[in-house]
């Protein structure tokens, strides 16, 4: 027989336990009311501002802007301004910092910074439409990750989803002696990474705030790329100054919209306005570089899209699935 504590019969404090995590979990993080055409909007503001990071790190690793900096140079200054602009908000809105879970966000900020540096390292080199199409490969990763990881299940139409986003990631590859691209194998390592990132994410979500997450991701990813710069670091111009801060200011009004956003829809919904991302880069790549996406970069992109879309599509069916068989 079990023995009776001071809380009573154990069903009873297993009961009171439960329901006093519940409160706290909801007091911790309290949700805004559903808004999908705001979430949208806020959806592909973010693509605009990511969109932006990329052409800003082409320009910064190449030399439109000076002497070109060194990649690790370019996502430590990504960290450093993100992170004062995040500190700035916490800052004004007088936000109160919880104990955070320091080996989620040690793993989730590793795996940020080395993704982010290798995707910044290969858009000096291919066009901003391939190295974009190629990230989209990153929920893909993250499903595969997800198997041995997280113990999770893949059905058929996620394997399917997954087939038809690594075909247009292959085609993008160019793989021929006279058209391989070695730079997109960066990109695609980028994809990888930031698919393990998701799975730091998905232990992350409903423990803590979003404006905390944001801010320790930042802080230690600042840290991590300034111990990982100093063997390369050389002072910028004024204009590279300038652009390093408008990358991080950027990158943390990108996060912000894309928190925010997805809080106020279903992720299936959200999802597909995450994919104006390529549009945002393709015409900054014109605009800026005069870069004109071929018939190769097209079909690999619609291929990849098309991939992630039903992946997107059937994570929206099968969670209320899910949520349904946990419900007593």
């Amino acid at each position: 027989m079990q023995q009776l504590g001071q809380g009573g019969l154990p069903a009873q404090r297993e009961t009171l336990q439960t329901e006093g995590n519940r409160r706290s979990s909801v007091a911790m993080s309290v949700s805004p009311p559903p808004n999908p055409p705001f979430a949208a909007a806020l959806i592909t503001l973010a693509t605009v501002f990511i969109a932006a990071t990329t052409l800003l790190a082409k320009a910064l690793g190449t030399e439109a802007l000076g002497p070109a900096l060194h990649p690790l140079q370019i996502s430590h200054g990504r960290f450093l301004f993100a992170f004062v602009a995040i500190s700035t908000a916490v800052a004004i809105l007088r936000f109160r910092l919880q104990r955070p879970e320091w080996r989620l966000h040690i793993g989730r900020t590793s795996c940020g910074w080395l993704g982010i540096t290798l995707m910044f390292a290969s858009v000096t080199y291919i066009p901003l439409a391939d190295a974009t199409a190629i990230a989209f490969l990153n929920p893909v990763f993250g499903m595969l990750l997800a198997i041995p990881l997280l113990g999770e299940q893949v059905g058929r139409w996620r394997w399917g989803a997954a087939g038809i986003a690594l075909i247009g990631a292959m085609i993008l590859l160019r793989p021929t002696p006279d058209s391989f691209q070695p730079a997109a194998l960066l990109a695609l390592a980028a994809a990888a990474i930031m698919g393990l990132e998701l799975i730091f994410i998905k232990k992350l979500a409903g423990r803590e705030r979003p404006l905390q997450v944001l801010w320790f991701n930042n802080a230690l990813g600042m840290m991590i790329a300034t111990a990982a710069v100093l063997p390369v670091w050389h002072m910028p111009t004024a204009l590279q100054w300038g652009a390093l801060a408008a990358l991080g200011t950027l990158m943390a009004c990108a996060q912000a919209c894309f928190v925010n956003g997805m809080a106020r829809a279903d992720a299936s919904f959200v999802a597909p306005f995450s994919y104006a991302t390529l549009i945002f880069a393709t015409l900054y790549d014109f605009f800026g570089f005069g870069a004109i996406p071929d018939w190769i970069t097209l079909i690999g992109a619609v291929i990849i899209l098309s991939g992630a879309a039903i992946l997107a599509w059937r994570e929206g069916r099968q969670r209320p699935v899910k949520q349904a068989a946990l419900k007593p």
